[in-house]
Parts: C-alpha cells; structure tokens; sequence
C-alpha cells in the first residue's frame, strides 16, 4: 500500500503476527503533525491536485513544513507507479493528519476487537533542517505530544529519531514515553549510548550494523534492539537468529513468514 497513508496502516492491522506501525512525522507550515517520510513531496511517487507529475526541476519546490495542510493534502500519493515498490497497490490517497490516523486505527481496532498495536512514530527532524524543513525540536516535540495526550494512546506509543535532540527532550520532559535511538554508523553499541546521553528503551541500528556482541551488551544494559529496515526473507531470518526484539521491514508480509 501507498507509504504512511491510513490505508496502509489499516491494511496492516490485518495482518497475524505484526505488533506495531511505524510511520514518520513532519510538521506543515500551519503547525499540523503529518505522516510522510520525505522533507518535500517527492516526483517519485506524487501528483499535483490536478493529476500531473511533479516534474524532476521541482523537487524542492513543495516543502512539507512549507504549506498548509490544507493544501498538502490535495497532493495525491497513491496512484502513479513507483518503481521502487513495482507491486504496491494503485489506490487514491494522501498525506494524514497524525490525529486522523490514529483515529482510523483505534476505531478498527475497536470496532473489529483486534488486539491494541503500538505505534513506533519518528520525528522527521535535523539541526541543519531547523527553520527550513523542520521547527525547532521543542516545537516539534510539544506539537507531536500534544496529539498523542489528547488521543491517549501515550502507553501505546514509542517516538523514534535519528535527531537524538528531540527524543533526548521526551526523555526528559516526558519521562513516561518510550524513546527509540535510530543510528546508521559505525559505532559501538556503548558509544551510540553514549552519544545519546541516556539508556532508550530501543537502540534501532540499520540492519546491516546488528552483531552478536551488540545484542547481548544491549540485553545486558535492558535495551531492546529493533533493527530497520530489512526486506528480504534471508536478512530477516538472520535478524532472528542473533536474538533481535523486533524488526522493521517494508514488507509485513514477509516478515511474519520469517522462522
């Protein structure tokens, strides 16, 4: 299904053996929590309101934290081929609201008794994006967490970034959020620990960074360790193997056929 869309989501709660949805957060010019991966709405796989593509020379044009929603949302990303996923399915959708989202979610759940999913949110944020493609990480922290207190689904919730400034203001000012450190380095597990300042609940390394060693120091220290994001059956077998507490995949499907 079309990426960080409540189709998606939706479609996933379907499937048996999947936990947790994880989605990515951006902040629109009018203050509003969106669920998009990219700073700018991308020419790979977006149209304008009018159906047309987003030509290659205006990549940059459409920043997310540059428009209202009112406006984003009228981008249509679920319709035009994209070739990174050959198989996703054509349907018309757009960019939500985090709050509606959760709203869909929380009423299928109910509504079908399935059991409560967790919901594994990143702050799409960096210093050098700071007033160009993202607030302020206080601003973006106070924004994201008043959405997830007024939907109350805070013990459901664990806020994941590569920018350790926004999960190091949840841990502080939140204390009762679970926080996720995202890191693609070569680092050892104590030195990606150290960086951050504090024990999260989760180091989530790229995929390919995860060892026996950093497993069992992890384990040792009572973090989790939730590798991203790896999408094929072998990569995901051999996660398994070294003892991983979760994975993120692109592909849900495939990743409950893994042994």
């Amino acid at each position: 299904m079309p990426e960080n869309t409540i189709k998606a989501m939706i479609n996933t709660l379907k499937i048996k053996g999947i936990t947790t949805l994880e989605m990515d957060t951006h902040i629109t010019k009018d203050g509003q929590v969106v669920v998009t991966h990219d700073d700018y709405l991308s020419p790979a796989f977006m149209l304008t309101p009018d159906g047309k593509d987003i030509p290659e020379a205006d990549a940059k044009k459409y920043p997310v934290f540059g428009m209202n929603y009112a406006e984003l949302k009228q981008f249509d990303l679920g319709t035009k081929y994209y070739d990174l996923f050959p198989t996703q399915q054509k349907v018309k959708t757009y960019i939500p609201l985090l709050s509606n989202l959760i709203d869909s979610v929380q009423y299928d759940i109910n509504k079908n008794k399935r059991q409560q999913f967790f919901y594994n949110i990143e702050t799409k944020c960096s210093p050098q994006g700071d007033g160009q493609t993202n607030p302020t990480p206080e601003v973006f922290v106070k924004l994201l967490m008043d959405v997830i207190e007024k939907k109350k689904i805070s013990s459901f919730v664990v806020i994941q970034s590569f920018d350790k400034r926004t999960i190091q203001i949840i841990h502080e000012k939140y204390p009762h959020i679970k926080t996720s450190f995202l890191v693609a380095n070569k680092k050892s597990y104590e030195e990606n620990i150290a960086d951050l300042g504090y024990k999260p609940f989760i180091l989530s390394p790229i995929w390919q960074m995860v060892t026996t060693d950093m497993v069992t120091k992890a384990h040792a220290n009572g973090v989790k360790i939730i590798p991203w994001t790896a999408n094929k059956l072998e990569d995901i077998q051999k996660l398994k193997a070294l003892n991983v507490d979760g994975i993120i995949s692109d592909y849900p499907d495939i990743l409950v056929q893994a042994k």
